[in-house]
């Protein structure tokens, strides 16, 4: 495999690295940075920012927004996207739905929703997981009945992130209840104005909302809403989740925060030297840093066989690419925190409901929540027991 890049990709390195660094505003791309949560009105902002340019959706079809980049110019935009700390796209409108509508869907939705995922003038968000479905999704239990020219929704959807900022809410629900697991499964769009719908927030570790309680009360969804053909849902889903495994991986964003934590640790001062000069420390980032090269390397032989892929068939070596991303991703926060160290305790709340202001370097203060934060990488987007299976299956033929 040849690991040097041809003139014209460098050219195109440069020109994206040039636009990520002065079209995204710094503000956005420090709180990024530092790890802090960004506002609906934030992630919006910077998602139109790449749209006008047309790079928030270069993956979709040019027809409907995207570029006829190669495999290649799409690891470098990424690379480059995340190395400088850009506000990530709404991946459910990006990665996600637009994709399935584009490859999937009607004439009729690719017009209506298309356009408007892309400029996040509709924000998404993703319902899979439900009680006792998560790892095991196709036993999911949401129903949608058949009524003339609707369906009728009821039941549950949980660990529904950024629900509270949705419009519209892409399901899989039960339209056959008498078929295998995967045979009865269909690819639902809802409004998340429909009445019957409640969300309720889940306050997570960290302290934040980011997840919630989705549920639905005989909620009813026009027919035309349905993407593809019923019962055929499971196909689409794999399709997604192939998309959001490979994105998952994020080695820019953990090449960036690498060497964000170098640098902190040659100013942390513990005892009398620099953290960085401590051998322990050093062999520990030095082992976090051999794999993540290594993992570079994967995502590099992964974009190499993208030309010779079938086009909408998932490829499973991205389940290799969200294993060990989202490990590293881990590593790389428990680094953080070895950094802040004691500073890294979390302010202690007055009686009247507010909280100290941060002792210590500002980067201490979102060491532990950020350190709370990463421990769903390993479980969202199928967790990492479910990618060793597929791996032994689709890989190893075990």
């Amino acid at each position: 495999m040849d690991l040097n890049f041809t003139p014209e990709e460098l050219a195109f390195r440069d020109e994206a690295r040039h636009f990520f660094r002065t079209a995204i505003p710094e503000a956005l791309r420090a709180k990024v940075r530092e790890g802090r949560s960004l506002t609906k009105e934030e992630i919006v902002a910077s998602q139109r920012i790449l749209n006008a340019r047309g790079w928030a959706t270069p993956n979709w079809p040019r027809a409907w927004g995207g570029q006829d980049w190669s495999p290649v110019q799409v690891y470098l935009y990424q690379d480059e996207m995340q190395r400088a700390f850009v506000p990530p796209t709404i991946s459910f409108n990006t990665t996600m739905v637009g994709p399935v509508i584009a490859e999937f869907g009607s004439d009729a939705q690719k017009t209506r929703f298309l356009p408007r995922a892309a400029n996040a003038d509709d924000f998404w968000c993703q319902g899979f997981s439900e009680p006792g479905s998560g790892s095991d999704l196709a036993s999911l239990r949401t129903r949608a009945e058949r009524r003339g020219d609707t369906y009728v929704v009821n039941g549950q959807k949980i660990w529904t992130t950024l629900a509270q900022y949705a419009d519209w809410i892409f399901c899989l629900v039960r339209t056959n209840p008498t078929a295998k697991k995967q045979e009865g499964i269909s690819f639902l769009l809802i409004d998340m104005k429909t009445p019957g719908i409640t969300v309720r927030p889940i306050v997570t570790i960290d302290g934040g909302r980011e997840v919630n309680e989705v549920f639905f009360d005989e909620v009813v969804v026009p027919a035309e809403n349905l993407v593809g053909q019923e019962n055929k849902g499971w196909d689409y889903a794999k399709f997604l989740l192939g998309n959001e495994r490979t994105g998952i991986a994020r080695v820019g964003m953990s090449k960036a925060r690498i060497a964000r934590i170098r640098a902190l640790a040659a100013q942390e001062i513990v005892g009398d030297r620099p953290l960085i000069e401590d051998r322990r420390f050093r062999e520990k980032l030095a082992a976090v840093e051999i794999e993540l090269k290594a993992l570079e390397m994967t995502q590099l032989r992964v974009v190499a066989e993208e030309r010779n892929r079938v086009r909408g068939k998932p490829n499973p070596a991205s389940s290799i690419l969200k294993l060990k991303g989202s490990w590293i991703q881990q590593q790389i926060t428990e680094l953080l925190l070895e950094v802040a160290g004691p500073y890294a305790i979390p302010a202690q709340g007055n009686e009247d409901g507010s909280n100290e202001p941060a002792i210590g370097p500002d980067f201490a203060a979102m060491a532990a929540p950020g350190y709370f934060n990463f421990r769903k990488v390993s479980i969202y987007g199928g967790s990492n027991e479910i990618q060793r299976n597929i791996i032994a299956k689709a890989i190893l033929g075990l």
